[in-house]
């Protein structure tokens, strides 16, 4: 050992000095050159195992992030959308309030009845908001419904294709006048009384009648879609589909008020033709009342007049006749 460090300090002290091993160092290094990389090769491999793995595990770990992102940005899209809608949609309820000539409240729709057999919806609205049995409810393309369940806070609307709800409507292009009735799921409407030989085309707008007094005339109803003419019965057969979003809007507006109508005039009896309302009163003669309330008072006695004595013959001898004076005419007589 003592050999080799002595010649180890030579080596060393000659290549420091004289710079001798150097070429030898070059050789040595080349033909080692290949064994150090055959000794790296573990080291490598195994450094490059820890990578691999380390950066699929963070390359999962940013798909997941932009997952979650891409999920939330979509979000907040679709999000952004729906308020765009309902703001349209609200902006289109503000101007058929506008429109329409009575009050009227929105609401908002809380959910559907859970009755599939039915067409029902259930309303943010109730008694404490002022709503009633029976208003109509409407959005910004027509009728969607009515009022048929109030309760304190919130309110049931039967919408207009539930088979029990009816509403009368009339032609808007030439004033035919029907009633329209619900079909139920079929989500559709049927115009009944319909004579065979009516003016009734594909494509016509019903309207409101205002007949009944609840709606007001004039709004929406449906758009006729199928006209079947029956020319053995009494009835044809009119398919209509609604013009309102029976099924796809969020907030309605509630018909506070009824419209303005003329008051009915009073029933008649039909077979005198004579009003029930009541006695008619007799018209009085202002000339007459002094005499009718001298005719109402109790009469007084008339005065017994004398009798008329026969009268004398004629004769250049007779005595002249005294007339009586005339007896007094009693007030009734005098009233004839």
């Amino acid at each position: 050992m003592m050999v080799f460090a002595g010649i180890s300090i030579a080596l060393l002290l000659v290549d420091s000095r004289m710079h001798a091993l150097t070429a030898v160092r070059q050789a040595v290094g080349t033909v080692l050159y290949p064994v150090q990389m055959a000794a790296l090769v573990p080291r490598d491999v195994a450094l490059g195992v820890g990578n691999y793995f380390s950066s699929l595990s963070a390359l999962e770990k940013q798909v997941r992030d932009l997952k979650h992102e891409q999920i939330a940005s979509a979000q907040i899209l679709q999000q952004a959308q729906l308020n765009i809608v309902e703001n349209n949609h609200l902006r289109k309820l503000m101007e058929a309030r506008e429109r329409v000539p009575v009050k009227t409240m929105m609401a908002e729709v809380l959910y559907d009845t859970r009755d599939s057999a039915t067409r029902k919806i259930v309303l943010d609205r109730g008694i404490q908001h002022g709503v009633e049995l029976g208003r109509p409810v409407i959005d910004n393309l027509g009728v969607v419904g009515q009022v048929t369940r109030v309760f304190p806070f919130t309110s049931e609307v039967t919408l207009l294709t539930d088979e029990e709800q009816a509403i009368p409507v009339q032609l808007l292009r030439n004033g035919v006048r029907s009633v329209a009735i619900g079909r139920g799921k079929s989500g559709t409407m049927e115009l009944r009384f319909t004579a065979p030989s009516a003016d009734i085309q594909i494509g016509d707008i019903v309207i409101t009648s205002g007949l009944d007094g609840l709606y007001p005339a004039g709004l929406a109803v449906a758009r006729v879609t199928l006209v079947e003419r029956n020319a053995h019965g009494p009835f044809g057969r009119v398919v209509c589909q609604p013009l309102a979003g029976i099924e796809r809007n969020t907030q309605l507006l509630i018909l506070m008020t009824s419209p303005d109508i003329p008051p009915r005039p009073p029933a008649e009896d039909v077979k005198t033709g004579r009003k029930i309302a009541g006695k008619m009163a007799p018209i009085k003669d202002p000339a007459k009342e002094p005499a009718a309330a001298a005719a109402t008072a109790p009469a007084a006695k008339p005065p017994v007049s004398p009798a008329p004595k026969p009268a004398a013959p004629a004769g250049p001898a007779a005595t002249p006749v005294t007339t009586p004076a005339p007896a007094a005419v009693p007030p009734k007589e005098a009233t004839r």
